[in-house]
């Protein structure tokens, strides 16, 4: 018996005391940029790559951001969920590389270098194209090399030595080569067809690069007198278009109808004037008409063959030419007269009509936006994008009104409208002779395709395996399949083609013809000197070598047009994935946000399929756009923009990528103060859990470890948890659901152990320990043992996501052990996963769950200090499957006892008149007074 003397004694010397390092305070913000320093020190991606060589391999391929301004939320959204599907892949043991990469060309840059040249008053049109293509290469190396450093503070891990990027030479070579095998198998063509034109930034534009935006427009009603009809009434009458761009009627050409549409004549202050009958009202309303008399009522159909004049048909040359009527299944009664004009410069529906009938493009607006100087009305004027030269009072509308063609004009129509994606100027469809791959033309073999023109034959089209591959790529969520199907089934041809100087140039020949020279020969030294120099090759090459002896320099002339951006980044795969790992290899996932089906999902997709057959990936994953606390868009004007690299230098880059994590980002996710309040919660929650564990294994070694079979129930259900975890976050990694996964891992950590599983164990841990069991009981080892197991399969699962606060959790037990990001899955055993152990753990629980709801009011009204002064009657309608001393160590009270007269699931709850133990401070029965020990700790203070 040990010494009670009359001064209770403190034992706390002689209980355990968790003891660790790890800071409850995580100070991420100072400590992160010392981590990233060691990784790059010790070449930790270097190290994994050679440690997973051999290994099954994961391709996630990196969508090229834009070298141009620092990044913004989108940018550490995207960034940071590849790096987390990156890491999770390598922890499952596979080869998992990272290369990242940059879209360098392109009208942004060159605007910006531009704007430079424009504050000196310099024409850039002036300098040497090579000189100002230096200037705009220079000017994204710089942003390539500070987006660099911001992605590799969120802790995104890759080849940041060697990324890819557009702009270098063997990346502008392969560029080249891939346009070439187009070429080579008859899919470019050259064409004159409406296209996106953005007269602020003179050059086309690929529908990627197009965004929408309500605007208010001028809308007139025209009257085109009709001069020609198969019914003599209609001669003399109107047909009435309606429109909303004023500055395609100087382009005017012929009008259509509906076919199947009704259409009523009718009189108007002694004007026949002919509309469809379902407009008829809202027509009268815009031109404020008192009164009006019916005349007569036509099919659509019985406007065949006739031809109306131009209101501008005075002026003689293109305007005095008759304007014929042309059905058009396009022409619905949703809104205006039922008449539509028709301009084939400026409309996809005109330009197709038109063409059926011999009608072509006349080019009359100029790149700028202006007529052409010649041009018979309105020569030299413009711009058309300016509302004041299309508003009622504006030239066009007042030329119209003076020869009396004007029947409404108000500037009131609010609609959608393109805008530039990166200048935010409104855009005009535009015919200009553009190069285009063609989506409907059959793929011929490359010998079968000359000059251009590949015969019609049954190879297949880039549509139609573009659809195929579609239909063999998984996609999450599964819903992008039919997104970006449906663009795929209704695009137009592929404008490859830009008016800039900026990028990769089409290195074809052309001949006087318009014809482009196919020769493998001339391909092949084509790609070699882009090879030693890049694009600028190009520019003042000696054109005469290139070509070679077999073609007459005097015949073929050089294309000085550029490619599309999105061609260069829809090749990336060939110059990134194939050059690096293989050809034919192809990337195991792309990942980028949902505006993508329209942009690098899909140009990555054409050119792969038009080149290889197939799509150059297996998956898509999209997420959605990050918005504020409040759903809204960001803006700067808003002044609501949530800005990474704050949030990083405040709290840390794992604050936000644990946010990241815990969207549903397959949606739209918003991010704010009290949203990163709650992940910054979450994140102390789980390093609270981290530094329990670190703490309460201070010290442990082997020699503690107990076998499977020495376990105590609680330890067992507890690995069955563990295992049941363990198949969430495989299956959530699989699926690529993080927030499943982060949310299964903090429920864990907070529900199954701190809550439950630590709060049960803290006794044993503190108290079953002393001279005469110096390594502790079985019970205290089986739970040390447990704590080791849960330590090394949670640091593992929390790596991808906290990558940071994982490597600090594992370099403070094991400094010397290297990164944490080297490990891989931890091994579950088959043995822990026991469905009927769970079920009455279940059962446990539950009750557990029932007392502390007991017990909980009694504490706060002060009827208890703790829960160990409670002592628990339970009723025997359902005995639990422990004993009642379990059963208290489980509740943490005093003791527990089944009274045989409480019927019915009864939880009763009194204050213990048991004495409490002076050193683990329980009241128990074999205490014999206040403050003395209670037999299991009296044998533990034993010497």
């Amino acid at each position: 018996m040990v010494d009670q003397p009359d001064t209770p004694r403190d034992w706390r010397d002689t209980v355990f005391l968790p003891k660790t390092d790890f800071p409850m305070k995580a100070g991420l913000a100072a400590k992160e940029p010392a981590i990233l320093a060691a990784w790059e020190a010790e070449d930790l991606y270097g190290q994994l790559r050679r440690a997973r060589a051999g290994a099954e391999r994961f391709i996630l391929h990196d969508g090229p951001p834009y070298a141009n301004g620092d990044i913004h939320m989108g940018h550490a959204m995207n960034k940071v969920l590849k790096d987390i599907i990156v890491r999770s892949q390598s922890l499952l043991g596979k080869d998992a590389p990272y290369v990242p990469g940059w879209d360098c060309h392109g009208l942004p840059i060159e605007w910006k270098v531009e704007e430079q040249y424009r504050a000196r008053k310099l024409d850039k049109d002036q300098v040497d194209p090579v000189a100002f293509r230096a200037e705009c290469r220079a000017y994204a190396a710089k942003w390539v090399d500070i987006q660099r450093e911001q992605f590799k503070r969120l802790g995104v891990m890759g080849d940041w030595a060697d990324p890819y990027l557009t702009m270098r030479h063997e990346a502008e070579a392969s560029i080249v080569r891939e346009l070439l095998r187009f070429a080579e198998t008859g899919q470019v063509y050259r064409g004159a067809k409406p296209v996106m034109w953005s007269p602020v930034e003179k050059t086309a534009l690929a529908e990627a690069e197009v965004e929408y935006e309500d605007i208010v427009s001028t809308q007139i009603d025209v009257a085109f007198e009709i001069t020609r009809a198969g019914d003599p009434d209609l001669i003399g009458a109107h047909a009435v278009i309606w429109t909303t761009t004023p500055w395609t009627i100087p382009v005017n050409q012929a009008l259509a109808y509906g076919p199947s549409l009704d259409y009523l004549l009718i009189e108007v202050e002694g004007r026949r004037l002919l509309v469809a009958e379902p407009l008829l009202e809202a027509f009268l309303g815009r031109i404020g008409a008192p009164a009006h008399r019916m005349l007569a009522l036509y099919k659509g159909v019985l406007l065949e063959g006739a031809e109306a004049r131009h209101p501008m048909h005075a002026l003689g040359g293109f305007f005095a030419t008759p304007r014929p009527l042309l059905a058009g299944d396009f022409v619905t009664t949703d809104a205006g007269t039922g008449l539509v004009h028709m301009a084939p410069d400026h409309g996809e529906d005109d330009f197709l009509l038109c063409k059926s009938v011999g009608i072509e493009p006349v080019f009359a607006v100029e790149g700028d936006g202006r007529y052409r100087a010649d041009w018979g009305w309105l020569g030299g004027q413009g711009s058309v994008i300016n509302p004041k030269f299309n508003a009622p009072e504006g030239p066009i509308c007042t030329a119209l009104r003076e020869t009396g063609a004007l029947l409404a004009a108000s500037a009131d129509f609010r609609h959608s409208y393109p805008h530039s994606w990166r200048s935010k100027a409104k855009l005009i469809f535009r015919a200009t002779p553009q190069w285009f791959i063609a989506m409907d033309r059959p793929i011929a073999a490359a010998d079968d395709a000359a000059d251009g023109r590949a015969e019609p034959g049954n190879g297949a089209t880039l549509r139609g395996l573009a659809l195929d591959a579609i239909a063999a790529t998984r996609f999450v969520p599964e819903r992008g399949r039919n997104r970006i199907g449906a663009m795929v089934s209704g695009r137009p041809d592929w404008v490859i083609s830009r008016q800039r100087a900026w990028g990769v140039p089409i290195a074809l020949y052309v001949d006087a013809q318009g014809r482009y020279l196919n020769d493998p020969a001339v391909n092949a030294r084509i790609v070699a000197a882009f090879e030693a120099n890049g694009a600028d090759a190009w520019y003042g090459a000696d054109h005469a070598a290139l070509l070679g002896p077999d073609h007459d320099p005097a015949a073929w002339q050089p294309v000085t047009d550029i490619l599309d951006v999105w061609f260069d980044s829809g090749s990336t795969h060939a110059f990134t994935i194939e050059a690096r790992y293989g050809e034919g290899v192809r990337a195991d996932l792309y990942l980028e946000g949902s505006d993508q089906h329209r942009g690098w999902f899909q140009s990555s997709l054409l050119e792969s399929c038009g080149t290889r057959g197939q799509a150059p990936y297996k998956a898509v994953l999209t997420h959605g756009f990050a918005l504020d606390g409040q759903g809204r868009k960001m803006s700067k004007s808003i002044g609501n923009v949530v800005d990474p690299l704050k949030i990083i230098g405040e709290s840390g880059a794992d604050i936000l990528r644990l946010w990241v994590a815990s969207t549903d980002y397959f949606e739209d996710v918003r991010i704010g103060k009290e949203i990163l309040a709650g992940t910054s919660d979450a994140y102390r929650k789980l390093r609270n859990t981290f530094r329990y564990l670190l703490g309460a294994l201070d010290g442990f070694d082997e020699a503690e470890r107990v076998t499977f079979d020495e376990l105590p129930e609680l330890e067992r259900y507890v690995l069955h948890l563990l295992a049941e975890l363990d198949e969430t976050l495989r299956q959530a990694t699989g699926d690529f659901e993080l927030n499943r996964y982060a949310r299964a891992l903090i429920d864990f950590a907070n529900a199954d152990l701190s809550a439950f599983f630590f709060d049960i164990r803290k006794d044993v841990l503190y108290c079953d320990i002393g001279p005469s069991a110096p390594e502790g009981t079985l019970a205290r080892r089986a739970y040390r043992t447990v704590l080791d197991t849960l330590f090394h399969a949670l640091v593992r699962y929390a790596a991808p996501i906290l990558c940071f606060t994982a490597e600090e959790v594992w370099r403070s037990r094991y400094p010397e052990a290297g990164s944490v990001h080297l490990l891989v899955w931890p091994a579950i055993d088959p043995r822990w996963s026991d469905p009927i152990l769970d079920a009455q753990w279940q059962q446990l629980r539950a009750l557990r769950a029932a007392v502390s709801a007991e017990i909980e009011p009694r504490r706060k009204a002060k009827e208890l200090g703790s829960s160990l002064e409670a002592r628990v009657a339970l009723g025997t309608v359902q005995r639990p499957p422990a004993t009642p001393s379990a059963l208290a160590e489980l509740f943490i009270v005093s003791d527990v006892r089944l009274e045989e007269t409480l019927h019915g699931p009864t939880v009763i709850v009194h204050r213990t008149d048991f004495h409490k133990c002076g050193r683990c401070w329980r009241h128990l029965p074999d205490v014999a007074e206040e403050g003395a020990l209670c037999r299991r700790c009296e044998e533990m203070v034993r010497g």
